[in-house]
């Protein structure tokens, strides 16, 4: 779990000149597709805590997501896939992850590969876990995103052992979790107010 300072969170930009009329909409992607997993419970446990009155909340999870054979996969994506319109909708993302042999899983990389314009200019946080918090596989995945114009976010949240706080409800983790998953997203916000902004009047052209 990254150090976090409440009192060097970025502003969130207010008024009408931000768009903030316009709730955002956040897309929170489930990782792992193995059977016995935890993303989908952390990722839950995400999208419950994100979704505000001026934040709209869409979970996507990869053990889901129809994506076509690989075999017809080309340079910028490929056919389109059952979820691109829910990642082309989105203003940002929270990406839940473990770390499979010091990186992301290749479900996750799948659903990466398969979009193209969909991720472009847009910002994403990575809410990682494993024995050491699976912080690898999100540094991985800064290069990725780094790739597809998709800025990450500085802060970020590893979870260390998540399973030992799995309970008949979901994911409930300490407090210190969700305040610091709570700055990521504050820090996040700022990056889609921002940036949608930018996207709608000053896109980007070579």
């Amino acid at each position: 779990m990254t150090e976090t300072n409440l009192a060097t969170r970025p502003t969130v930009p207010t008024g009408a000149d931000s768009g903030s009329a316009e709730p955002l909409h956040l897309a929170v992607i489930a990782g792992s597709v193995r059977d016995q997993r935890m993303s989908r419970a952390v990722a839950e446990w995400a999208a419950f805590r994100a979704a505000t009155g001026a934040v709209e909340v869409d979970l996507i999870d990869c053990a889901e997501a129809d994506l076509p054979d690989d075999g017809a996969l080309r340079p910028g994506g490929g056919e389109t896939s059952t979820v691109a319109g829910r990642i082309d909708a989105a203003d940002a993302f929270v990406i839940v992850t473990p770390e499979y042999n010091h990186s992301y899983p290749a479900g996750l990389k799948r659903l990466i590969d398969w979009h193209y314009r969909e991720w472009m200019f847009k910002p994403a946080t990575i809410l990682s876990y494993g024995v050491q918090g699976g912080l690898l596989a999100a540094e991985h995945l800064r290069g990725v995103f780094a790739e597809l114009h998709v800025v990450t976010t500085r802060r970020v949240v590893g979870l260390s052992r998540p399973w030992e706080h799995l309970g008949a409800t979901g994911f409930q983790p300490p407090a210190p979790v969700g305040e610091a998953f709570d700055a990521a997203l504050h820090e996040l916000a700022w990056w889609a107010t921002t940036l949608r902004a930018a996207r709608r009047d000053r896109p980007y052209a070579r």
